[in-house]
């Protein structure tokens, strides 16, 4: 197999070290696994919210009273500490991981726990008070309903697992 043919992997920007989030810091992860797909040119970055055209830094945003997937259904509102609503932008950032992972044939994502769009296990519950809930964020949610396995950086080692046995 050439190495461009290796199956590539979606990784939140963040976790790459890229001034991303929402307060312009990175979320670095400093594993040998990721280093590894790094040299053999399997990562696809994405921020969903700056590739939906949102500042960095920016006001926090979180789900408010709900997940990922009631924002997908209309149900719930991503909103800014400041009241702001930021709906539209977070849909259109999954929307644009999504086509990353169709362009480039990916069903594995490694997306940054705990963030409004990224989280796959947990987010902040909307109170802005540091209180996390189950559930996932927006772009979490939408691959998942669209058949991709979202781990968060605390689960590299099974996203790897599942990579290899995906490969071809």
């Amino acid at each position: 197999m050439e190495i461009g043919d290796l199956r590539k992997i979606l990784i939140s920007a963040c976790l790459l070290g890229k001034k991303v989030r929402y307060d312009g810091g990175a979320l670095s992860v400093d594993d040998q696994i990721v280093e590894q797909w790094r040299s053999e040119g399997r990562i696809v970055s994405v921020c969903p919210e700056v590739e939906a055209g949102m500042s960095i830094p920016r006001p926090p945003a979180e789900i408010f009273k709900g997940s990922g997937k009631g924002v997908l259904n209309g149900e719930v509102d991503v909103i800014e500490n400041d009241g702001g609503k930021v709906t539209n932008e977070f849909l259109a950032g999954a929307s644009i991981a999504l086509n990353l992972c169709r362009k480039f044939d990916i069903d594995i994502a490694v997306l940054a726990e705990f963030s409004p769009s990224c989280g796959s296990t947990a987010i902040y519950d909307g109170s802005f008070s540091g209180k996390k809930v189950p559930g996932m964020g927006v772009t979490a949610a939408l691959l998942r309903e669209h058949g991709v396995h979202v781990f968060s950086q605390y689960e590299i080692a099974q996203a790897n697992t599942a990579l290899l046995a995906t490969s071809s």
